[in-house]
C-alpha cells in the first residue's frame, strides 16, 4: 500500500522550485496590483492583465500547436469560470488597497478549506471527522486574522474571503474540464475570460493609462501568468502532497514585501491566525483523498 503522502526528496526539488518560484511571481503581481490599485479600479487592472496574458499565451499556442490548440470542448465552463474569476479577483485587488498585504494573503489562503467543503457538495467526495476538524481550525484562523466584533475589524476583511470562495469554485470547476485540455489552453481561456467579462464594465471604471505605470501593468500580467504556469508545472512534475504546502510560502513573501515597501507589521493575532490557516491547509492537502460517494 502506498503511503498517504510522499516525502520530499531530491527528485522533487524541481517541482518544489517551480511552485515556490510561482508563488514569488504571484506575490510580486499582487504587490504591483496593490500599488496600481491607488490609480485604477480592480476591473480595469483585470482587463489589462487579461488582454496581455491572453495575447501572449495565444501566440505561444499558435506557435506550438496551431489554431487547433485554441479549441476547447468546454466553452460554457470557461465562461462561468471567467465570471467567477473576475468577481473574485476584483474582490482581492480591492482588498489589497484596504488591508495589509500579509493579512489579505492569509485570509485568501482559506481556499483549500473551502475546496474541501465544496468537494462534498458538488463532487460527492467524502470527508471524515478529522478533515472537518481541520476545516474548522482553518476558519478559526480566518476569524483570528479578521477579528469580527473587534475594534480593529474592517469590512474589507470579507473581500479576501470572497476571493477564497471564488478561487475554490474555480478549482472545483476545473474538474469539469478534464485532462484532455492542455495547460496552455486552459490558461489562455482564463486570460480571455478575464478580458471579455471585465470589458463590459470598462465604460464605468476606465481611467486613462499613464505611461509611468506601463511597466507595472505589464508586470501584473507577466508575473501572474508566469506564476500560474510555474505552479501548474510544479504540480505536473512532482506529487501534489509534496509541492502543495509550498503554496503557503506566499505568506512569507507577502509579509516581507508589505513590511519593506509599505511598513506593514502584522500583529500577534494576524500571525497566529495565518499559522493556523496554513497549518490546517497543509494538513488537508496532505491527507489521503477519499473516494466519491456512490
Amino acid at each position: 500500500m502506498s503511503p498517504p503522502f510522499a516525502a520530499p526528496g531530491s527528485s522533487h526539488l524541481p517541482g518544489i522550485a517551480c511552485v515556490t518560484g510561482g508563488i514569488v511571481c504571484l506575490t510580486l503581481s499582487d504587490s504591483l496590483a496593490k500599488w496600481l490599485g491607488e490609480f485604477y479600479a480592480p476591473v480595469q487592472l483585470l482587463f489589462v492583465r487579461g488582454v496581455l496574458a491572453a495575447m501572449v499565451i495565444a501566440v505561444i499556442l499558435l506557435a506550438v500547436g496551431g489554431r487547433r490548440a485554441l479549441r476547447t470542448q468546454h466553452l460554457g465552463v470557461h465562461a462561468v469560470r471567467g465570471v467567477v474569476n473576475v468577481a473574485s479577483a476584483s474582490c482581492f485587488y480591492l482588498s489589497l488597497t484596504l488591508l495589509p498585504l500579509a493579512e489579505t494573503t492569509a485570509i485568501a489562503f482559506a481556499a483549500p478549506l473551502i475546496v474541501t467543503a465544496l468537494s462534498v457538495a458538488f463532487l460527492g467526495e467524502r470527508v471524515d471527522a478529522r478533515g472537518w476538524l481541520l476545516v474548522g481550525l482553518g476558519f478559526a484562523g480566518v476569524l483570528l486574522v479578521a477579528r469580527p466584533g473587534a475594534s480593529g475589524f474592517s469590512w474589507a476583511a470579507v473581500l479576501p474571503l470572497l476571493t477564497a470562495i471564488g478561487y475554490a469554485v474555480m478549482m472545483v470547476s476545473a474538474r469539469r474540464i478534464g485532462a484532455q485540455e492542455s495547460m496552455l489552453t486552459t490558461m489562455f481561456y482564463i486570460g480571455l475570460g478575464q478580458a471579455v467579462v471585465s470589458a463590459g464594465l470598462q465604460p464605468w471604471f476606465w481611467q486613462p493609462l499613464h505611461s509611468e505605470h506601463a511597466l507595472g501593468l505589464a508586470g501584473i500580467a507577466l508575473f501572474s501568468t508566469l506564476g500560474l504556469g510555474f505552479i501548474t508545472q510544479g504540480f505536473r512534475i512532482a506529487p501534489a502532497s509534496v509541492v502543495a504546502p509550498f503554496d503557503y510560502t506566499g505568506l512569507i513573501w507577502a509579509t516581507a514585501i508589505g513590511w519593506v515597501i509599505w511598513g506593514e507589521q502584522p500583529d500577534a493575532w494576524t500571525v497566529s491566525g495565518a499559522l493556523l490557516i496554513a497549518g490546517s491547509g497543509v494538513a488537508i492537502m496532505r491527507r489521503p483523498r477519499a473516494g466519491a460517494v456512490g
